[in-house]
This record gives structure tokens, sequence and C-alpha cells, in this order.
């Protein structure tokens, strides 16, 4: 295995028991308002200094992007890991089991080793870039299909940016009349990954942060997928906006949603 790759699931790994063993005590977890419709909990804060307290004692220079306030800059700024310790935060503390552990580590700005635990199923994705991506170390590949018919697609809504509502409904409503069903179970690394596991066929969302996907991305392309922002460029990192898919239903999603994008949204 990867030394770093090594390394991500160890971290993973420590942090998917303390979120096993909080959602075990559900009463005990203390939950906070960030901004409308965005939570923290304790168990999200211990949970993602055990990933940075790992790490560094393999790796004390790198830096570090951590969705509840781990951003810490090291002496080597080349290697940044980029942490969601707890993405699915509504669900884990609603008792929804649907969660997950996301790790990703860039490399001068390119995603080269990615992890995405899930603890209640305990199952383990993962990627080296170009060493292709496993599910509990057995190969993964996005799914086949050549057309929507048939397919299962994943979103998640826009709720933090309700101003897209629109656009956002309209792109909702041009794929549910192609495709076969929808899914929004509300964790977008899980999303990502099933997208790598041939599980769910499409994904695609608005205003997503790089936590959110730096782990999920490197797996959908270790697995034959492809990811681009909304209009089929490369700038999903700084939009926020996404699209995954095998290339043919990626080339038919983007088509389809073009006529509802704002000049925002393209950009």
């Amino acid at each position: 295995m990867h030394p770093m790759l090594t390394i991500a699931v160890r971290a993973a790994r420590k942090a998917g028991h303390i979120i096993s063993r909080g959602f075990s005590e559900l009463d005990r977890v203390t939950v906070e308002n960030k901004t409308e419709n965005d939570f923290v909990t304790n168990i999200d804060k211990e949970a993602e200094q055990a990933i940075i307290s790992t790490i560094q004692q393999s790796y004390p220079d790198h830096s570090f992007i951590g969705e509840e306030g781990g951003h810490q800059t090291g002496s080597n700024q080349e290697y940044v890991w980029v942490i969601d310790p707890l993405d699915g935060t509504s669900n884990f503390s609603r008792g929804i089991p649907h969660f997950c552990v996301s790790i990703a580590l860039r490399v001068k700005g390119k995603t080269e080793v990615a992890v995405v635990y899930d603890p209640i199923r305990d199952e383990l994705f993962s990627a080296v870039r170009g060493r292709g991506a496993q599910l509990n170390e057995f190969k993964i590949r996005v799914a086949k299909k050549k057309e929507m018919a048939g397919t299962i697609l994943a979103t998640g809504f826009p709720f933090k940016q309700k101003h897209h509502y629109d656009a956002y409904i309209g792109t909702f409503g041009a794929l549910f009349k192609i495709g076969g069903d929808i899914r929004r179970a509300g964790a977008a690394a899980l999303d990502l990954a099933y997208v790598a596991a041939g599980r769910y066929d499409v994904f695609w969302e608005f205003g997503l942060k790089p936590w959110d996907t730096a782990a999920g991305e490197l797996l959908v392309r270790e697995a034959g997928g492809m990811v681009t922002d909304l209009v089929g460029g490369h700038n999903y990192f700084q939009s926020g906006n996404m699209v995954a898919a095998n290339p043919k239903l990626l080339a038919i999603t983007l088509k389809e949603i073009q006529p509802f994008l704002t000049p925002e949204l393209k950009k």
C-alpha cells in the first residue's frame, strides 16, 4: 500500500471509531449552528483533531484544510491534507446512519491519495492517482450505462445557496424526466464514492466545498469516470459546482442541464 494511503486509512479509521461511539450515544452529542441549516457537533471536532494528529505523527511538516477549523499551514505547503471529518453531520445528529469520513492528500494542487470511510457499514473507499480505486481492497469501476433510461442519479439540494433554487429545480426536472430515479442521501463524499463503485450512475450538486469533494473526485476518476463543473470544465474546486459520471452519461447530463444555468453557475 502507498505509505501516505496507509496513514490516511489509519486516520480515517480512528475518526470512524470516534464517530461510531458518538452515534451510539447521541444523547451526549452537542450540536451547534454554524450558519442557517449548517451544523457541527463535538464529534466533528474530535474526529478532525484525531485525523490531524494521526497524520502529523508521520508528516509533521504537512499542511491541512479541515471543515471544522483545522486550517494549518505547515512548513511544507506543497502537501495539503483536505479533511471532512464527518460528512453528513445532519444525518449523524438525527440518528440517520449515512455519513462518512473524507480525507484527501493534494500535492502541488493535484489530489494524489483519497479515502472515504463509512464507519457504520465498515466500507473503506480508497484511491491513489494512477493506481485505480478500491472498496475494502477490491477494485471498483463506474457503471457502464450508455443511456439515462434506468439510471439512478444522486444529488444534493443547494440549501446554503437558495438563490440558485430556480436553476437547480430546472436541472432536477430535466434529469428526472430522462433518468430512472433520483437519490438525495445527504453526504456528497459518499455520493461520489457510490458513483465510483457503480452504485449511482450520475451525481450533480451546486455549492460544494473542497473538503466535500477532494477525495470523492479522485475515487471517480480512478474508477474510470469523469468529473467536471457544470459546463464541462475543471473549475469545480473553485465554483463548488460538480457533475460526476462515466464519460457517456456525463456528456448527456451536461447537455440536459445547460438551458437552466445562470451566468454565475457557468463560471
